[in-house]
């Protein structure tokens, strides 16, 4: 009976410790978030400093102690530093931003392109100086 319950036992903890493991590996995925969109990050405790890294890609407002609002500004990855009173880090993420394509199409006429936005109607999008950079790059290295 003794054997039987230290397998079971080592059974449990081998189970609990695949199940934080993963819990582990899923916190430590980057913040997506769409370009020209807020996205509200939870804080676990009050925030004293935040940091972005590029401060062109992601934008980040305080909405109050435990609340921030992050804008997507420019494509690409950042990160967001968050720390407490003490200097201890609260948040130290990834950021991504991307482009939302699934309500959205692309129009290319030899090196010109066209974003549109089709919700529902197709009209050509907003863009940002960090897409108009970005398909005058692509143009150029087209040509």
């Amino acid at each position: 009976m003794a054997r039987l319950w230290n397998k079971f036992a080592g059974s449990a903890i081998v189970a609990a410790g695949a199940v934080l493991f993963s819990h582990a590996a899923q916190a430590s995925e980057p913040i997506q978030v769409l370009m020209n969109q807020a996205k509200i990050v939870k804080l676990a405790r009050p925030a004293d400093t935040i940091v972005i890294g590029n401060p062109e890609i992601a934008d980040a407002s305080v909405q109050d102690a435990s609340t921030i609002v992050l804008t997507g500004k420019g494509f690409g990855v950042t990160n967001i530093v968050v720390l407490d009173q003490e200097g201890a880090a609260i948040v130290d993420e990834q950021i991504v931003v991307s482009r939302n394509f699934v309500n959205s199409v692309r129009v290319y006429r030899r090196s010109d392109m066209q974003t549109l936005s089709c919700t529902p109607y197709c009209e050509s999008s907003f863009k940002n100086a960090a897409e108009t950079q970005s398909e005058a790059d692509m143009r150029r290295s087209a040509q």
